[in-house]
């Protein structure tokens, strides 16, 4: 088959199994059925002269041949839609809901700001908060269930930079970053004295955990001293664990840009850490099916202005 013959249409099912890479949830994207998408899927496959895909447990993956082609087909697809667009995007006109995904620190520091944004310029949109469960909110976004999600996901970023973004269907943007600090009540027994690794490890600890394991940056630097501590308690709030800190005698960390969010500078002090921690990351990520999209983009744009 010729370039001349090929339905171009095949092309755009291509490009969304590729983002999706289950074809359940790519027929329900492209509002069709999952026998019409395989029929496509086969027609594709006899033109291009390769299986594309090989089913696995969950869906399907792309072969070498898929990976090679979709960076220029995506490329291709999205300039044809840009072209096509409307020549003037009305973020006033717009009525839609997105749906985020942050922990309740972080939406405390930028929903206020975009909310003002969006009552003044944008009334149509709402917004709908995702709880944050996992340090890895990819899924999520593939299967459509956010649109946005907002964090530190060090190991997720870390992985998506090796990649090249090449291949992945998930785009990520750094925020800001900040610094770990250790919080406790006023009137802690350690609050007047320099934390030492000794104090720190013998300290009872409250831990915001998302997925709710008892294991944080804190337990891999203590692990390469060859020392441990004892997390008493994890919550999966930052607020929380301001509150149980503010009354009681357990310790936790922070990034430091989020303690104001807490609410709590009154009855918390803070020390430096007696060891290193890596730098906290927050960044955005969304699926790249949404990268040109117009209303997306000025979303993203609001976030971004949010953290100054």
């Amino acid at each position: 088959m010729s370039f001349l013959t090929l339905d171009l249409n095949l092309l755009r099912i291509f490009d969304v199994i590729m983002s999706e890479q289950n074809l359940t949830r790519a027929a329900d994207r492209l509002a069709t059925t999952q026998p019409a998408v395989s029929n496509a899927l086969k027609r594709l496959r006899e033109a291009l002269h390769d299986d594309l895909f090989v089913r696995t447990a969950h869906g399907v993956k792309p072969t070498p041949r898929a990976e090679e082609l979709w960076p220029r087909v995506r490329a291709a697809l999205a300039d044809l839609e840009e072209l096509l667009a409307p020549a003037e995007f009305r973020i006033a006109e717009l009525h839609t809901t997105f749906r985020l995904s942050m922990a309740d620190s972080t939406a405390s520091l930028l929903l206020p700001s975009l909310m003002r944004v969006i009552k003044a310029d944008a009334p149509g949109i709402d917004v709908r908060m995702v709880p944050l469960t996992s340090r890895d909110p990819r899924q999520m976004l593939l299967q459509g269930e956010i649109e946005l999600a907002v964090g530190s996901f060090p190991g997720v970023v870390a992985q998506l930079s090796g990649e090249q973004g090449s291949t992945s269907a998930i785009r990520h943007h750094r925020l800001y970053s900040g610094k770990y600090i250790c919080i406790m009540r006023r009137d802690h027994p350690l609050a007047e004295t320099e934390l030492t690794v000794d104090s720190y490890c013998e300290a009872l600890h409250a831990l915001v955990s998302f997925s709710g394991r008892s294991h944080g940056p804190a337990d891999d630097a203590l692990a390469n001293l060859g020392r441990s501590r004892r997390v008493n308690l994890t919550v999966n709030q930052f607020y929380t664990v301001g509150r149980v800190v503010a009354g009681s005698d357990l310790i936790a960390i922070v990034p430091r840009h989020l303690l104001k969010t807490i609410g709590m500078s009154t009855l918390l002090t803070t020390k430096e850490l007696p060891f290193e921690l890596p730098v906290v990351h927050v960044d955005m990520l969304w699926h790249d099916r949404d990268t040109r999209k117009a209303s997306h983009r000025w979303m993203r744009e609001q976030l971004q202005l949010a953290t100054g």
